[in-house]
């Protein structure tokens, strides 16, 4: 059975772009009770919208409603829960057991998904939340794949398991946090999280205040730092432990990272289906977007952390330059800058349909036909020969 690829949408321009690139299904929040309420989120309006577009692809819909409420804010739930189940949602992502059965209650249509939040890593949680209505358990991430394999062994098979195969990762167990509430009064639980354990931190000595000394394991001070999880190349081993849904961290990260990584595992888990060996060039996709040192979580031991500075905290091997618009059968195109480059540059067209062209950038045109040497302004029009035809949202990307 192939897997579900299920991507982030922190609004509606990540949303049509991710779509384009191939997911097979979608996670995100309104703009109440998610748990990235910095994310752009959608309205009621945009919630309507992106059901009936993900619906005419035949693409599922999964809200996040997996904040831990507190106690002056349950009166909004039932309302919110009503709208979510009139509008055709597939899915809700819950955390909290009150959340859940007010969702059983205002919202029977969807289906009901346990969030990561709840931490659960073992069969027995799983029979108890199958027979409260559940349909899917997002597994904890802290769970080895011998593990997983086996609470998929001793669990109905109605209750299908979801995993974390991409993404920043938490300090914290399954995102439980009281770090961000602590020091910068943002609750994590409740979608606010200050993100305190990327901070650098330093030691003050009682007898000596004002005296501040640096903590340093290794290269620096990073000392609740995490890596990044990838696991593109471990997806038959996934597959073989009964995870049947792989899941994408990013909801608060750009359009072309969600596509990008979207367009990689899309390709990886074809392969993977196929009994194929991964094409090199989607894994090498994992090195042209933003990332901390990659790891491959617990799912074979300890996933350990990065110490490094703000300065060396991100890799990232390209850059996006522009946006197709549009383009003829003879790769004639219509494109918006989003990065300055000129003719001569080699640059990357990445598309949904065939693995990444670079080519050397030729002749250009603004919009009213003039010869330019470069695209010097943030979403200028210009035109270009492009290496092969391709489809609008495909991008240029300029390696570093």
């Amino acid at each position: 059975m192939k897997p579900e690829l299920l991507s982030p949408a922190g609004d509606m321009e990540r949303l049509k772009m991710v779509l384009h690139y191939g997911a097979g299904g979608f996670y995100l929040a309104g703009k109440q009770f998610g748990l990235r309420a910095s994310a752009g989120n959608f309205d009621e309006g945009e919630l309507k919208k992106a059901v009936a577009l993900c619906h005419e692809k035949n693409v599922k819909v999964h809200v996040a409603v997996n904040a831990l409420p507190r106690e002056d804010e349950l009166s909004a739930l039932p309302a919110y829960l009503e709208f979510l189940n009139s509008v055709g949602v597939d899915a809700l992502i819950i955390a909290d057991l009150g959340v859940f059965a007010l969702a059983n209650k205002y919202a029977p249509k969807p289906e009901k998904h346990v969030s990561t939040q709840l931490g659960v890593v073992n069969s027995e949680t799983c029979k108890l939340l199958y027979d409260m209505g559940a349909s899917r358990a997002v597994l904890a991430r802290e769970l080895s794949l011998a593990e997983i394999k086996e609470i998929r062994k001793n669990t109905p098979q109605g209750l299908t398991l979801e995993a974390f195969i991409h993404g920043a990762m938490c300090v914290s167990f399954s995102g439980r946090c009281l770090l961000s509430n602590y020091l910068a009064q943002r609750d994590a639980n409740r979608g606010e999280c200050a993100q305190p354990c990327r901070w650098k931190y330093h030691l003050v000595e009682e007898k000596r205040p004002g005296e501040y000394l640096e903590i340093s394991e290794d290269q620096g001070t990073y000392i609740l730092n995490s890596n990044d999880l990838c696991m593109i190349e471990h997806l038959p081993e996934l597959m073989d432990a009964g995870i049947e849904s792989f899941k994408i961290e990013g909801r608060m990260k750009s359009a072309y990272y969600a596509a990008a990584v979207t367009n990689a595992y899309r390709h990886a888990i074809d392969a993977a289906v196929s009994g194929e060996p991964l094409p090199r060039i989607w894994a090498d996709e994992m090195d042209k977007i933003s990332h901390r040192k990659y790891c491959t979580g617990f799912y074979f031991g300890e996933p350990g952390q990065y110490y490094a500075s703000n300065d060396t905290l991100y890799f990232a091997a390209s850059d996006v330059c522009a946006l197709v618009e549009a383009c003829d059968n003879e790769g004639n195109a219509i494109l918006t800058m989003r990065n300055r480059f000129g003719i001569g540059d080699e640059v990357e067209l990445l598309s949904n349909d065939a693995e990444p062209v670079p080519f050397a950038v030729g002749p250009m045109t603004d919009a009213d036909g003039v010869s330019i040497a470069e695209v010097l302004h943030p979403m200028m029009v210009f035109h270009m020969r492009l290496p092969r035809p391709c489809a609008p949202l495909s991008l240029l990307r300029k390696p570093k």
